[in-house]
């Protein structure tokens, strides 16, 4: 039986997010302690675990038949992989920082400055496209530490909510890449794997356009309906069903949670009644 290998994080924040993902497209994997691999019993793939950046290059070299991993990952390898679908998780950026004390003109103040960084490819990429020319000095981990012992004027590196940096009195000063966890696969995959992707990627979509979304039913007065239903976005339009009182119509759609309160407040004043809110797990179309 044909079935998809997909290359995951083995750990971290990545690892999480995957995982939750695979589980909520209703795969079951049976993950042991220690291991490097784990079937689904429900569905034709299996994990591969491995370290990130190992990702990229083992779904080029076909160990692996697609995997998630951090675009700026991806980016960084430029292995022979495409990118299949844009993950919404796992967000951060790469920039540029300095310290604190520094004044920043812009981007031409790294002329003949050293940067420390885990990401050389996309920072000499970036330094190019401003014709900039600077000492790029590679290191693995504790980047942000790099100014303050001496060892680089500054760093470029992965941030997210920037209190790394302020406890190094560091500033952020140039964003050069946005990066989310990304579904990669070969451009050569198999037809019958292909499938099986396609099938996994309906799944992750229906997951995704759950989220954030409330399915919602009501009581409406029958002269009322019209107004009701332009409150309400819904899918296409909204369900309407009899009532056994007459006069009254029960009414059916879907919301998103942001509007939610705002929608609320105006069904109320349309003469809604009987207002009930449910959560999606799935929506398929």
């Amino acid at each position: 039986m044909t079935q998809l290998r997909i290359a995951v994080q083995t750990k971290g924040r990545l690892n999480e997010d995957s995982m939750q993902l695979i589980e909520e497209a209703g795969i079951k994997l049976n993950i042991g302690k220690r291991k490097l691999l784990a079937a689904s019993k429900n569905f034709p793939l299996e994990a591969l675990f491995l370290r990130d950046d190992d990702i990229p290059q083992a779904v080029a070299d076909q160990v692996a038949d697609i995997g998630i991993v951090g675009e700026n990952e991806m980016l960084e390898k430029k292995e022979n992989v495409q990118v299949i679908k844009r993950l919404g998780f796992s967000k951060c950026r790469l920039s540029l920082a300095i310290p604190k004390s520094e004044d920043y003109p812009g981007v031409e103040w790294f002329n003949g400055k050293k940067i420390a960084t885990s990401y050389p490819v996309i920072l000499k990429d970036f330094l190019d496209k401003n014709n900039v020319t600077a000492d790029i000095h590679v290191i693995s981990g504790s980047v942000e530490i790099a100014p303050g012992i001496g060892l680089a004027d500054a760093i470029f590196d992965i941030v997210s909510s920037g209190s790394t940096l302020v406890s190094n009195r560091l500033k952020e000063v140039e964003v050069a890449l946005y990066s989310e966890a990304v579904l990669i696969a070969p451009e050569n995959l198999a037809a019958d794997k292909k499938a099986i992707l396609d099938e996994l990627i309906f799944r992750m979509e229906s997951v995704e356009r759950a989220k954030g979304k409330k399915y919602i039913l009501l009581n409406a007065p029958n002269d009322k309906i019209d107004e009701i239903a332009q409150i309400l976005p819904g899918m296409k339009s909204p369900t309407i069903t009899p009532l056994a009182e007459e006069g009254w119509s029960s009414m059916h759609s879907v919301i998103a949670e942001n509007d939610f309160w705002e929608i609320i407040g105006k069904l109320k004043n349309a003469g809604a009644q009987g207002i009930l809110v449910i959560p999606i797990e799935k929506m398929i179309f």
